[in-house]
Order: structure tokens, then sequence, then C-alpha cells
């Protein structure tokens, strides 16, 4: 059996994104973690909508490939009960054959999803060794899980990103860090706007959610807070993958 330290919640760059996050209202962002807002701030690549479609965004705006590298997104093809596909971020590289990530809302933990694990094992199954199949580690089995996940390929970090050679975490923590007090700062004078265009008596949080369906509730506050039309329509993609049981 592979061993794999566990670890939920346990970096200094989702501690800081955590302790960033805006409080509006008088209620704390929900602290369910998808994939796909995970993977963007501890990546530092600025694509949104389900982790599907990240591979066709990328093309274009960042390099891809078939072999993994530290601080790049691995990108989950749809499969089975994944519908929406996953996306991981690529810590280090143990050998050709095997890598560790960090991602969120993959494992049960204490039953439940939607929380971040470090250090993940995976492994390259595919038959030419260019990691189209993968196998994950799952945390309520204590090994490798029974499926076997088909995979685009790794979507990789700006060459000029500030990137440490063996850790893809220390990048998350300048990159989360960032972001997180980016939002927060224009959550503040964009959440009073959007209040104000709405009915009375309802509070930011109620209005971001009004606004958009969305459990990415960073990208909620980055569009209300960059859109000049905000206050009459706020547009995203849902981003609510949940990967199936292994």
């Amino acid at each position: 059996m592979l061993k794999r330290t566990r670890t939920v919640i346990g970096s200094v760059a989702v501690a800081a994104v955590l302790s960033l996050l805006p409080t509006l209202g008088g209620a704390v962002a929900d602290p369910y973690w998808q994939c796909v807002p995970f993977a963007r701030l501890a990546s530092g690549i600025q694509i949104f909508g389900d982790a599907w479609t990240w591979w066709r965004q990328a093309a274009g705006r960042y390099e891809t490939g078939f072999q993994p590298k530290a601080g790049a997104v691995l990108c989950f093809k749809p499969y089975g009960k994944m519908k929406l596909g996953h996306v991981a971020v690529v810590n280090q590289v143990i050998t050709e054959r095997v890598i560790q990530i960090s991602h969120a809302n993959w494992s049960r933990i204490d039953g439940t999803r939607g929380q971040i694990e470090q250090d993940v094992t995976v492994i390259d199954v595919s038959p030419q060794g260019d990691w189209s199949s993968v196998k994950v580690w799952y945390d309520p089995v204590r090994d490798l899980g029974g499926s076997t996940y088909p995979t685009y390929g790794f979507i990789y970090q700006d060459a000029n990103a500030n990137r440490s050679a063996g850790s893809g975490m220390m990048v998350a923590e300048n990159t989360a860090i960032a972001m997180a007090q980016s939002a927060a700062n224009m959550a503040q004078s964009a959440a009073s706007q959007v209040a104000a265009a709405a009915r009375p008596g309802a509070g930011p949080l109620q209005m971001l959610s009004q606004a958009a369906d969305s459990t990415d509730r960073l990208a909620a506050l980055l569009e209300v807070a960059i859109s000049p039309k905000a206050t009459e329509k706020v547009v995203l993609t849902k981003s609510t993958d949940k990967p199936a049981d292994r």
C-alpha cells in the first residue's frame, strides 16, 4: 500500500485564504471548497468555469502538455458521476509515473466532501506513459481508489510565474494571499453597490446569491467588483464538481 500523508486544510496558503475571505452581512463565506476555485488560487492559473472546460480555455493562453511539472494543473475529463470533470494542482513530481497533488472536494473526509487534501498520490497508468489515465489516492480506503480516471493533460503556469522548483504550494502561498486580499478589498465596495440596487433589507451575501447561483463565491465577488453593470446582471458559470464514489 502506498503511504500518503493526510492533511485536510493544512497548508499555509489555504489558511491564509480562509483568514482573508471577506465577512459579508455578518456571515463568513461558505467553507465548502470546490476543486475549481482552489486550483485557481493554488496555481495562479486564471481560468474560470467548470473543470472540464479548463483544457479548452487554456488553448492560446497557457502552455499545455502531457508531462507533470510542479505548479501545473492536472485537468480531468468528465467520467461517470464526475460529470463536470476535476482539476488538481501538482505539488511535486516523485517519478515519471508518480506525482503528489493538492486538490479539493475529492475524498469524503469524516463522511463529507468539500475539503482540501494536500500531498495526495496520483499514479499514471496509461499504456503510453502520457498521463492520459490515472489512479488517485482515496482517503476513506487509505489506498488508491478502484477507478481509473481519464485526463486531458497538464496546464502549465506562465513562464514568468514566481514558483519554487520543488513545491507547487510555495506558489499557492503568494498567489492565494494576494488574490484573497484583492477580493476582500474589492468586495467591501462592491457589496455595498449590489445591496443598494437590491430590495431593502437584504444583506450583501444574499444579493450575491440572488445575482448568481454559484458555489464559486470568489468568482462572484470579482465579477461584481469589475463589471459596471453588475447591479443589473451577473453571469457566472456554476462549478459543482462531485466526484464519483470510489
